[in-house]
């Protein structure tokens, strides 16, 4: 399997938080994070497969989130800069309603200030381990208390806590849990595998 890193065009800190959302949204039909150190990364699109996985994960949050009404369901698409300047796009993401209602109309139009509240990173064909890992302990360093990055490559699912630690699965025949921070949501993994 061929796994390649995105592409980082080093930036430094060249371009404001306005200015980079405008650079997004003239390029928007590229997707782009940017680093702590303002470096841009070019994502790649994921294929068919990792696609279709994603929008099943992620509607299964929508449907938790549609009864218990508790908080805000986001996309791939979603930027969000968080509190080390870094602009990130988890693949699914959940943030409290009382922290999204705590920022302006205009900081929601935007990549949001905030840091969600759980988030999943799902690896694609394209995506090397050891950078999704080390996004995963970004958002838990800035404020993200339950992270799943499901692994299909290598058949191995890692939660990270708002402690820091991180529990490995081996498997991907497990059934997630929401734990605190998402009450009584559970994801049945093997059931989207097919």
């Amino acid at each position: 399997m061929d796994i390649q890193m995105p592409v980082t065009l080093k930036m430094g800190d060249l371009m404001s938080e306005e200015e980079f959302f405008q650079f997004c949204q003239m390029n928007d039909t590229l997707e782009f994070e940017r680093d702590s150190h303002g470096n841009i990364i070019l994502m790649s699109p994921t294929g068919a497969f990792t696609g279709g996985f994603n929008l099943e994960i992620a509607a299964e949050l929508v449907f938790w989130n549609k009864k218990n009404r508790s908080g805000k369901v986001f996309d791939s698409s979603t930027g969000f800069t968080l509190p080390n300047g870094a602009v990130r796009s988890p693949d699914v993401s959940w943030i409290r309603n009382e922290r999204w209602n705590a920022i302006s109309k205009e900081q929601q139009e935007v990549f949001a200030p905030l840091c969600p509240d759980f988030v999943i990173e799902i690896r694609s064909k394209s995506d090397g381990l050891k950078y999704l890992k080390d996004k995963m302990k970004e958002y838990i360093a800035n404020g993200t208390s339950l992270g799943w990055l499901i692994d299909r490559f290598d058949n191995k699912v890692y939660i990270y806590r708002l402690d820091k630690s991180v529990e490995v699965h081996n498997s991907l025949h497990i059934v997630l849990s929401g734990e605190t921070v998402l009450p009584g949501f559970t994801l049945d993994l093997a059931s989207h595998l097919n």
